[in-house]
């Protein structure tokens, strides 16, 4: 510890030094003439006594070593890493002290020409430069990084300093999302942006945050899905809408739920929940292999994402992985359940059961992608009934690595059917079941002024990008992911 606060009070010294001899450790901007990455592709040719013209770099102080007449140290910027080297004859005494008295995690602006060192490795050799920004804390020690997980979610601006194979990772999230709406793009559809606050929630099964509108004085509630709304845009006109942003849910946390996540959502008109599965796997198959692939790795598995995906209804998956017939009584559901270890067996429907147990002994065994179709009507309050089967749905869900990806229906444009569900959805509230969808007069209205036979699907995006990029927590996935409020050291909070 004493060691910390001796590195925390000679970075402090050091700038009111800076600031004793008139330099700003704080400047406003920097002219720099390219980025690290830039000047290593455009001039990685350098070999022997060859030289770049004199060029201006920035980035921030990563390593150093050397000292007396010359020193050495490496500096790094969002995408590459460069060496610099210094030497009295070019800087002169006072300056080249003060460049080996600079600390690591400082930001540097450096004007010099790019050279081979004698160890080939292409440098920087400084004419002159500038501290951009002082550091006053200390990065994490080169050889030990920032290990502690907790900590690198708590303070991700760290870890994505240390850590190159985090940014990578935040990069390869950006280029995917952008790829998605390229691809809905060029098909057609639409972007578009509906209500955050809503005064009836409603798309999804859970719980909301709920917060207060002073100037209204009525309640509001974070979106727990934008379902609703782009299903009226529908009603108004227009044929494919997409949104793609964040959702909230008051729910519990684990490495695939957080609080506030990204979603996709898209509504055709003229389609059912078998074109959705068909725009759903080009789409996912376009991108989420690497380019040329067809495959991911995912934990231990290489998942392939050929289309067709495999198709399998919901019911011959429970007799495949849960050894129930194919058409189970009520009383061998329940026993099923009681097996599997899952309670509320008394006075839960048919399709709860159904459900409990597919999320207990179906998904997780569902490595490759794979669709699972034909739901519960009771579980599904805004799917169209089967014609052949009116207790029963169409609706899927994509499962991939054991992980829901995606939800699809035929979307419910039955108003009085529409309102019939939202009735029993409210029972069941009624009964205690909080997370039953609420009545929505409104939408049942915009139903009655008619909305054409419509397909609609939501895709988990942090899902989607936890399986590009492997990893086993959504938090890995997310900048900043909720954490539970903790007290910590003002003087090292990354300890």
């Amino acid at each position: 510890m004493t060691d910390h606060h001796s590195e925390l009070d000679s970075r402090q010294a050091k700038l009111t030094q800076y600031q004793n001899e008139g330099l700003n450790p704080f400047p406003s901007r920097f002219n720099r003439t390219m980025s690290l990455h830039m000047a290593i592709t455009q001039y990685h040719h350098l070999t022997g006594d060859d030289t770049s013209p004199v060029i201006t770099l920035a980035g921030r102080i990563m390593a150093k070593r050397g000292h007396g007449k010359a020193t050495f140290g490496n500096i790094q910027d969002e995408n590459a890493t460069l060496q610099y080297y210094a030497n009295l004859n070019q800087l002169g005494e006072t300056n080249l002290h003060r460049l080996i008295h600079m600390d690591v995690g400082d930001f540097i602006g450096i004007e010099g020409h790019l050279f081979r060192s004698k160890r080939g490795e292409l440098s920087i050799h400084i004419h002159s430069f500038q501290l951009l920004s002082k550091a006053l804390l200390p990065l994490p020690e080169k050889y030990h990084g920032l290990q502690n997980i907790e900590q690198r979610y708590r303070h991700r601006y760290i870890d994505l300093v240390v850590n190159s194979t985090v940014r990578s990772q935040f990069a390869t999230r950006s280029h995917t999302i952008h790829s998605i709406r390229t691809w809905l793009h060029q098909a057609g559809f639409m972007e578009v942006e509906t209500p955050v606050l809503q005064s009836i929630y409603g798309g999804a099964s859970a719980q909301p945050f709920k917060t207060h509108h002073n100037e209204l004085g009525q309640d509001l509630y974070l979106r727990i899905a934008p379902e609703l709304y782009l299903k009226r845009l529908i009603v108004g006109g227009y044929e494919r809408v997409f949104e793609l942003g964040r959702v909230f849910r008051n729910e519990g946390v684990s490495y695939k739920h957080n609080p506030e996540f990204t979603t996709l959502e898209l509504y055709q008109a003229y389609a059912d929940y078998t074109d959705m599965m068909n725009l759903t796997e080009t789409l996912l198959s376009s991108v989420v292999p690497e380019e040329g692939s067809t495959t991911s790795v995912y934990d231990e598995h290489v998942i392939d994402w050929s289309v067709p995906f495999r198709r399998i209804e919901l019911m011959k998956a429970l007799s495949d992985y849960a050894g129930l017939p194919t058409n189970p009584t009520l009383v061998e559901l329940q026993n099923k359940a009681v097996s599997l270890g899952l309670d509320a067996t008394t006075g839960v429907s048919r399709g709860e059961l159904i459900n409990f147990i597919y999320d207990k002994a179906v998904e997780p065994h569902l490595i490759q992608p794979t669709f699972v179709m034909n739901y519960p009507w009771e579980t599904s309050p805004l799917a169209k009934r089967m014609t052949s089967q009116p207790d029963w749905v169409e609706r899927f869900e994509l499962v991939v690595a054991g992980m829901e990806i995606a939800n699809s229906f035929s979307e419910l444009n039955d108003p009085h059917d529409q309102y019939d569900r939202f009735l029993d959805q409210q029972q069941a509230r009624e009964s205690g079941w909080m997370d039953a969808h609420q009545m929505d007069h409104d939408f049942i209205h915009a139903l009655k002024v008619g909305m054409p036979p419509t397909g609609g699907l939501g895709i988990g995006i942090d899902r989607v990008i936890m399986l590009k990029v492997n990893a086993h927590s959504i938090r890995d996935v997310l900048f900043f992911p909720h954490m539970k409020d903790k007290k910590e050291s003002k003087e090292n909070p990354h300890e």
